[in-house]
C-alpha cells in the first residue's frame, strides 16, 4: 500500500485545523467547535479522495460557521 503524498498533507492540514478547534470547543466549553473539531479529525482516516476531503472539510466548517452565526 502506497500513500499519496498530497492526500497526506491535505489529512494533516485538515486534522491540524480539527485539533486546533477542538482544543478550543474543550477550553471554552463550545459544543459546536468541540464536535466540528472531532470530526475534521477523525472522517480523513476514511476518505481516499483528496477534492472530495477538501469539500467535506468546507462543507463542516461552513456548517459550524452557520450554526455559531445563529446562536450556537
Amino acid at each position: 500500500m502506497s500513500i499519496d503524498p498530497g492526500w497526506l498533507f491535505v489529512s494533516i492540514i485538515v486534522s491540524g485545523i480539527g485539533g486546533g478547534l477542538f482544543l478550543y470547543g474543550k477550553k471554552q466549553s463550545r459544543w459546536p467547535q468541540l464536535v466540528a473539531g472531532l470530526v475534521l479529525m477523525v472522517y480523513t482516516y476514511f476518505i481516499s479522495s483528496i477534492v472530495l476531503m477538501i469539500v467535506i472539510a468546507v462543507a463542516i466548517i461552513a456548517a459550524l460557521w452557520w450554526v455559531t452565526r445563529h446562536g450556537w
